[in-house]
């Protein structure tokens, strides 16, 4: 297939969501010049006007054809492609094999804070209000189709305004949730994305975290600074009067991220064609900053390379010339088999180094959760062919399975946990129970030796960066990043993980209680850890409490012990205990 789009319905009532597959192109169309945009535009709708369907993008990089004071680098692929269709066909609904990204490069962050600080200065200095900052994340197509990659991206990143394009030099991965425009029957609908908060580890906190953000001084200021920007874009091409902003401060929950939105609508003018649009509109602010001028400006002193289709757009016109387009984040443009992801945050005179950098963490997840395959992962004790918290392990894999979107069938996983308990009826097991993407559970059972005490931890020599990743809160098969921890010394049992705010947190493989003032306790999950069962069933029975232990206050740790439901309460000590 050359196009894939699957776009969600921009209102309630469900109209226009457009999900279909496009064949090779009846027509190509292609800008390589700032002077060959606009032509391009009015020739997609052309053929639009006249029945067909124009599936593609436009780069960042082509804002300078709709105003020239808008700066930019030289582009690194066209500044606009289209294909011409005649009809769609039905999506592809077979399965793929998996796709696999190597390499994917971490951002930089010394040149992070470098530009944090260099547009807090121009805040300052009273040039701009904000300034969105992005960068450049590489990696390589390892293993697998474009299209493998694209629906793994779409599982990651499910839901908004996904597109896959190839247009032969490269291929446009979008799964981007962000609508650029709505323009349906002389109506405009914008709809910019601007508040991130991360996703909580409990629906009480995910909660608190959603109503923080809503709430947020903040948040809410740098949302309205992008509204107020599109109503004067969007005033360009209106009817008088008919400008509003129906909804305002809207959020919508993503996997790892609470996103954002507000509303911005208006009649647009008879005669109002594609390219008018695109010139009132173009970049869309909300990656940009406020005032748009002097952002992009400074977007171009800051960043040292052009952005490509990151922070353009990506769409569909339909016949008769309706048009949809997301802005363009969340996207993956693949040459050969490089390839290059955008992430970026809007920078506002409150905004602190910490928090933003986490934010990037959080957005760029998408990309983490799909650059592989993983399995749901429970480890249990078998004892003599019963299996030791069974049920608490198989609701805590129903629990993961529900937020990655795996389906679920308990029967099929009892079945599975069966299986190994009947084949191993009697000694001391490890069973590994993994539910796959599709659905089908297997389980394996391993000799388990009894564990002598006290257990030697060493503490970790940094933070741990992955504590706030949805890859520590649920238990996968996904544990590189464990792994790069664990210890290398036989003699040390396991590696005690401490966050970016000196918080104790986890083990790689199991929780930790530690004694302090005569009671043990153990970390809340929002300091970014696992729910173990072992830990549950402590705090259960009152054996534990929960409390927050900073590094701090390890030379006060009275005792130690790591627990789990494979191994129970082992008592531990500590090799190292400062940082």
């Amino acid at each position: 297939m050359h196009a894939l789009i699957d776009f969600a319905a921009p209102g309630a009532d469900g109209v226009g969501a457009v999900r279909a597959a496009f064949a090779a192109p009846l027509a190509v169309l292609v800008a390589n010049t700032l002077a060959e945009v606009q032509p391009l535009l009015e020739a997609v709708q052309a053929h639009a006007t006249a029945g067909r369907w124009c599936v593609g993008y436009l780069r960042y990089e082509a804002a300078p054809a709709f105003d020239a004071a808008l700066q930019v680098h030289a582009a690194d692929g066209p500044l606009a492609w289209f294909g011409v269709h005649e009809a769609p066909l039905p999506w592809p609904e077979e399965p793929l094999p998996m796709a696999t990204l190597g390499g994917l490069q971490e951002p930089d962050r010394a040149a992070f804070s470098a530009a944090l600080a260099q547009t807090h200065a121009a805040i300052a200095a009273g040039e701009v209000y904000q300034v969105n900052h992005t960068a450049r994340l590489e990696a390589r197509l390892a293993s697998g189709s474009v299209q493998a990659l694209f629906h793994a991206l779409q599982r990651a990143q499910p839901g908004g305004y996904a597109a896959c394009i190839d247009s032969g030099g490269e291929q446009v991965l979008s799964v981007s949730p962000e609508l650029f425009f709505d323009w349906t029957g002389g109506r405009l609908l914008t709809r910019p994305m601007k508040g991130t908060a991360p996703r909580g580890s409990t629906p009480e906190e995910d909660a608190a975290r959603a109503q923080a953000l809503q709430t947020s001084p903040k948040e809410r200021a740098e949302n309205v600074m992008v509204v107020d920007m599109l109503r004067n874009d969007v005033s360009r091409i209106a009817l008088p009067h008919s400008v509003q902003v129906p909804r305002l401060f809207h959020l919508e929950a993503l996997p790892s991220v609470w996103q954002m939105t507000s509303d911005v609508t208006a009649a647009t003018r008879p005669a109002t064609t594609l390219a008018d649009v695109f010139t009132a509109l173009f970049p869309c602010g909300s990656v940009t900053g406020a005032p748009k001028v002097r952002a992009m400006q400074l977007i171009h002193a800051l960043e040292p390379g052009p952005r490509g289709v990151y922070c353009g757009a990506v769409g569909v016109v339909r016949p008769g010339g309706d048009a949809t387009f997301n802005v363009a984040i969340r996207t993956v443009t693949l040459q050969g088999t490089r390839a290059v992801c955008g992430i970026g945050s809007g920078i506002t005179a409150d905004a602190q180094p910490d928090a933003e950098w986490r934010e990037w963490r959080h957005k760029r997840a998408f990309l983490e959760r799909a650059r592989a395959p993983f399995a749901l992962l429970e480890t249990l004790a078998l004892a003599d062919g019963v299996c030791r918290n069974a049920a608490l392990h198989l609701a805590r894999m129903a629990t993961a399975a529900a937020h990655f979107g795996y389906p679920w069938n308990g029967s099929v996983v009892h079945a599975a946990l069966q299986g190994v308990q009947q084949a191993h009826a009697t000694g001391a097991w490890r069973v590994r129970l993994v539910l796959l993407a599709d659905g089908s559970a297997q389980a394996q059972a391993f000799a388990l030796p009894a564990t002598p005490g006290p257990v030697r931890l060493q503490l970790a020599a940094q933070a741990f960066e992955m504590a706030d990743s949805e890859f520590t809160r649920f238990k996968t098969t996904r544990r590189d990043h464990y792994d790069a921890v664990a210890p290398t010394d036989p003699t040390v049992f396991d590696t005690l993980l401490w966050n970016d705010k000196r918080e104790i947190t986890e083990c790689t493989r199991g929780n930790i209680a530690l004694r302090l003032d005569g009671q043990w306790v153990t970390p809340p999950l929002h300091c970014g850890l696992l729910p173990g069962v072992g830990r549950a069933n402590a705090l259960e029975a009152g054996q534990l409490r929960e409390k927050v232990v900073r590094l701090a206050d390890l030379p006060r740790v009275e005792a130690l012990a790591f627990v789990n439901s494979l191994r129970g309460w082992l008592p531990a000590t500590l090799v190292k205990t400062a940082a």
